[in-house]
């Protein structure tokens, strides 16, 4: 379903003003497609991800496969929430980018503000009410070809923010999402069409595979845009 122009406006999630404190990219490094790469500094808006056009494509490209094992699945093996310098890590910089009139204390903790979470609908004044979302969950890229990843490599995506990978969202739709794929869970309409294209975008970035049921109903979510 298109995002109608109000409702893009009303959120300003792609355009925002932001207060960012000045922070060095972090050291971290992962690999892609045998390409090394460096976790970027904070952005002040998320990453736009794919077309529908693009996502419909690379969807296309990526090898459709059934479930991996979870056996031997632990979140420690993605490391996440990694330092990004000046007292600031991941989900500190995600506060900042996704939030409006954030205010931060000396350890880079949000401590004013306010954040429109797109899962829901839902505008939350306290951060500690907010969740970081891996878009593709850990466990899901555990499922869908992590188990073979370097531990720079899961570093690499459970931290990326050149990618629309990390999202900030309520914590109770975050926890209603768990580690679902879309065949499973989707958010509300309105937001089903990027939600889409980040899911495939990211998928494609860390070559993982899809399963038929979630093949389906990306593809009906992309042809929906």
């Amino acid at each position: 379903m298109a995002e109608t122009d109000k409702s893009t406006a009303r959120r300003g999630f792609y355009a925002r003003k932001l207060r960012m404190p000045a922070i060095a990219a972090a050291a971290a490094a992962g690999l892609l497609g045998g390409l090394a790469f460096s976790t970027p500094a904070a952005q002040a808006a998320p990453p736009t991800p794919p077309t529908k056009a693009e996502a419909l494509s690379l969807l296309d490209g990526l090898p459709v496969a059934a479930p991996g094992s979870m056996d031997g699945y632990d979140r420690d093996l993605f490391p996440h929430w990694i330092s990004q310098g000046d007292n600031c890590d991941t989900r500190e910089l995600v506060l900042q980018r996704d939030g409006t009139d954030v205010e931060t204390d000396d350890q880079c903790r949000a401590v004013g503000g306010s954040w429109y979470s797109e899962y829901d609908d839902t505008t939350v004044n306290n951060s500690s009410d907010i969740d970081i979302d891996h878009i593709v969950p850990l466990a899901e890229a555990w499922r869908s070809g992590a188990t073979d990843w370097s531990e720079s490599k899961r570093r690499s995506f459970a931290n990326n923010l050149t990618a629309a990978q990390l999202i900030a969202v309520s914590a109770s739709s975050n926890r209603s999402k768990g580690d679902k794929d879309p065949a499973d869970w989707m958010p509300r309409a309105g937001y089903q069409c990027v939600y889409a294209r980040s899911w495939v975008g990211i998928k494609n970035d860390y070559a993982m595979n899809v399963d038929e049921a979630e093949k389906a109903a990306l593809t009906s979510a992309l042809n929906a845009c």
